[in-house]
């Protein structure tokens, strides 16, 4: 049995929370296809369901240490620790990956962690606990450097993955829907450079939850007078169907946002590239983190310094202008989804690390 471990999975309507979140899901979801395996998590009430042959179990009421939403723990976690062959924590600065950690160490199973983003008060603020684990597992090089880990024999990079069979293009469909942002709605996204880089008669849709209301203003205030559209609360038939029809998928995140804030890690990975990738659309993104280990410049999408309009400008124009250009970036990029980050591929990855072999 294979255990994975996250803080939280399911909002209060019982959807899933955020890219990290759906990370986690799915990579146990198709690992439970390959060998059998259990996803554990918090919520408001206990209660176990399945999702195709994972079991997920919730456990209700944890404990919030020291008040923070995202450090839940509860005792009733070890049972499950304590059956499981391998542990894969999922966040390694929280209360449950140390004390999963530090059972199966003493308990004599292996343990491993990938660091999300994101924690809370725990033993790690205090001392290293990197070799409780028996090994790290990265979802981009860029996030094995930046935990300090990019020359450890120990720490590896698995990547992030996409369902190809639901996220895929649809012969015949127009790309008619011009630029495409997905994600969170948050000033270091870098969505107003976006609006400001975007040429005449090209127009630009945001979907995704306004998790910050004055950027969210400030955005609508810039896209006055363009053809950009809002959008919340799309579930993910319209997503595939938005990402099948869109110019572009863009991810403009940046360092230094509008707002003079600084952000040191401002994506890990870039789900949302990879998803629209996979449905035959360019990527677009800034030399930022992650990213260009997602999208290469001028064969899978563009490339773009953070927070040059005059280059967002010029690569939304060069898409907007060339459909053959689009087809074949988009078709590139699609085929290096498939070649590159795929669930089935990471799930091989993992259980290469874990030293489990495959039924």
């Amino acid at each position: 049995m294979i255990v994975h471990t996250v803080p939280a999975l399911f909002t209060a309507n019982d959807g899933l929370i955020g890219g990290a979140e759906r990370y986690v899901f799915e990579l146990a979801r198709h690992m439970a296809d390959v060998v059998p395996t259990s996803l554990v998590t918090y919520g408001a009430t206990s209660r176990e369901e399945s999702a195709g042959r994972l079991r997920i179990r919730v456990i209700g009421r944890p404990w919030r240490v020291r008040g923070q939403a995202a450090n839940p723990f509860a005792f009733r976690l070890l049972p499950e620790v304590l059956s499981a062959r391998v542990i894969h924590c999922h966040q390694q600065h929280i209360v449950t990956s140390s004390v999963a950690a530090l059972t199966a160490r003493l308990s004599g199973r292996r343990v491993f962690c990938s660091d999300l983003g994101g924690g809370g008060f725990d033993i790690s603020s205090y001392v290293s606990t990197d070799r409780w684990y028996h090994g790290h597992l990265h979802i981009s090089e860029y996030s094995r450097k930046v935990f300090g880990h990019r020359d450890k024999p120990w720490a590896h990079v698995i990547w992030g993955g996409v369902d190809t069979s639901r996220f895929a293009p649809a012969p015949g469909t127009p790309r008619d829907g011009g630029v495409l942002y997905v994600g969170r709605i948050l000033p270091h996204k870098g969505i107003d450079g976006v609006i400001r880089g975007l040429p005449d008669g090209v127009s630009l849709r945001i979907v995704g939850p306004p998790h910050h209301p004055g950027y969210l203003a400030d955005l609508k205030t810039l896209a006055q007078g363009k053809p950009v559209t809002f959008h919340h609360d799309l579930n993910d038939a319209a997503l595939i169907e938005e990402y099948r029809r869109a110019l572009c998928v863009v991810l403009p995140s940046v360092y230094d946002d509008m707002y003079g804030q600084h952000s040191d890690v401002p994506e890990l990975l870039g789900q949302t590239l990879l998803e629209g990738m996979a449905c035959g659309a360019p990527g677009l993104c800034t030399n930022v983190a992650s990213m260009p280990e997602i999208v290469t410049h001028g064969q899978t999408g563009f490339v773009v310094p953070p927070g040059n309009t005059d280059a967002m400008r010029d690569a939304i124009g060069a898409l907007a202008t060339d459909p053959a250009l689009v087809n074949r970036l988009g078709t590139a990029a699609c085929a290096d989804v498939h070649r590159r980050f795929t669930w089935p591929a990471v799930v091989d990855a993992c259980l290469k690390i874990y030293g489990v072999e495959r039924p």
